[in-house]
């Protein structure tokens, strides 16, 4: 991953799957937000650290 970054996910395809999980659009608006800083976060750390090498980006 050169000169890239991770922004964010699609929130509509998160929440889709969720619906898709059963899960109430209540709770998926709720918790999403602190679960996508979290993994933004952990990959951007990783990204840095050639933790992603081999993955197309």
């Amino acid at each position: 991953m050169s000169g890239g970054a991770v922004l964010g996910w699609d929130m509509g395809a998160a929440l889709q799957l969720g619906a898709a999980l059963g899960l109430s659009p209540l709770i998926i608006a709720e918790l999403l937000p602190h679960i996508e800083a979290v993994m933004v976060r952990k990959l951007s750390e990783q990204s840095s650290s050639s933790g992603l090498e081999g993955f197309d980006a």
